[in-house]
This record gives structure tokens, C-alpha cells and sequence, in this order.
């Protein structure tokens, strides 16, 4: 990792970037530079502590190393874009194609390899920061009975925050991010419980029935979470 210059002042200060890394050193190096461009900084050296982290305090963004002890970055990357949408640039030891692929194809923004200059880094994260939605902008998406702002992670109905548990919004927010598009049954209990879990029909059953009760007009005739018998569920904003 090479820098031409250290200490200048960044344009998105107090952005919080967790950075993960297995390597100590790199770790460290990060987080000093980091933080003396105006970042807030978080750390993790494993994907299972990156998730906590980005549970308890979320990151605008993410630098994510590939090679991590406990699981591949993928994984990480697929866990954390369940619930999510912070960009997330990956830094690998990887310069293979199918590599980037995948990490593209699992939800990262960018990707750098190492080794890296400081300078180009730090204007990556410029760049995925210029990206991020602001209040003004964010992904809202309505229907005659109630709001789902995806950024935000919220929903209300009759203009009153509607109580949803983690497992009821991540069903959600998969059907909101494809709407009027059928997402089959394996698809949503892949996604949100893991591939074990894949012929668990019977879990989908009763949170979609409660994501009714709570959101539509009437849960024995539903107008916007539609099922598709024996195939999987449908939004219909």
C-alpha cells in the first residue's frame, strides 16, 4: 500500500467505513489513514464479526477483504446486502476474473486488488460515498395501503411506523426489490434462513402471514403480497 499524500481532509467527513481485514497490519494502516481523512472507523478481522459490527452500528460503507478466516467475503457480502444497501468496495489478493465476478455478482460496488495505492483507495470511497442516496433520494416505494423506504428500513401504514421483526423485513425487502416479479419459495428461504433451509415451505407460510396482518387491508384477500401456489410470492406495489 503506497500514498502520495497523507492527512488531507476529505469531503464526506464522519462517514462511518467498517473495514475488514484478517492482516493485522494492513488492518492498523487503514484505520490511522482512515481516519485521518475525516472517516469514523470500525474494524472486524472475521466475516462473523464485520456482520455483528454492521448490525450494531451501520457502516455508509464497507472495505472488505476476500480471504477471511471464517468464511469467504462472498458469503459476508450476501449476508449483509439481506438487509444493507451500503456500498461496499472488496480488496483482494485475488486478480482473477472469476473472482471479481463473483464478488460483483454478490453485491459488492467495487473492487481493488492488492497491493494498492492509498491515493486510489481513497478515491474509490469518495466515489461509492457520491453515490449513496440522501433523505431526498431514497428508494420509496408506496402502495395504496402502506410505504416501504428501503434505505431507511422502514414501513408505514396509515403514516404510523409499522413494527416488523428482522426475519419479516428481510422477506419483505426481497419482494420490494423485485416487484410484480414471481420469487420462488426456494429463492426467499435461501436467502433469508440459508440453502439448509430450502424446503422449509411451512416458515414462509406463517411470516407471510403476519407481514399480511400487519400490511394489507384485508389478509384474506391480499392486494400487494400475492402468492403463486406451490411456486413462491409476488409484490404488487
Amino acid at each position: 500500500m503506497t500514498a502520495k499524500h497523507a492527512g488531507a481532509g476529505s469531503p464526506h467527513a464522519k462517514a462511518r467505513v467498517l473495514v475488514v481485514d484478517d492482516d493485522p497490519h494492513l488492518l492498523k494502516a487503514l484505520r490511522i489513514t482512515l481516519a485521518a481523512h475525516g472517516y469514523v472507523v470500525d474494524s472486524a478481522v472475521d466475516g462473523g464479526s464485520a456482520l455483528a459490527a454492521a448490525s450494531h452500528h451501520a457502516p455508509d460503507l464497507l472495505v472488505l477483504d476476500l480471504g477471511l478466516p471464517d468464511m469467504d467475503g462472498t458469503e459476508v457480502l450476501r449476508n449483509l446486502r439481506r438487509w444493507s444497501a451500503a456500498p461496499v468496495l472488496v480488496l483482494s489478493a485475488r486478480h482473477g476474473s472469476p473472482d471479481k465476478v463473483g464478488a460483483l455478482d454478490a453485491g459488492a460496488d467495487d473492487y481493488i486488488t492488492k497491493p494498492f495505492g492509498l491515493d486510489e483507495l481513497l478515491a474509490r470511497l469518495r466515489a461509492l460515498l457520491r453515490r449513496v442516496p440522501g433523505p431526498e433520494s431514497r428508494p420509496v416505494v408506496s402502495t395504496a395501503g402502506f410505504t416501504v423506504d428501503l434505505v431507511a428500513r422502514q414501513v408505514l401504514r396509515a403514516g404510523q411506523p409499522v413494527r416488523l421483526t428482522p426475519t419479516e423485513w428481510n422477506i419483505l425487502e426481497i419482494l420490494v426489490r423485485n416487484p410484480s416479479r414471481l420469487v420462488s419459495q426456494q429463492q426467499l428461504l435461501s436467502d433469508v434462513w440459508g440453502p439448509s433451509y430450502r424446503k422449509e415451505v411451512n416458515y414462509l407460510r406463517v411470516y407471510m402471514a403476519q407481514l399480511r396482518r400487519k400490511l394489507e387491508d384485508d389478509p384474506g384477500k391480499p392486494r400487494h403480497l400475492l402468492t403463486e401456489a406451490g411456486a413462491g410470492y409476488r409484490f404488487v406495489p
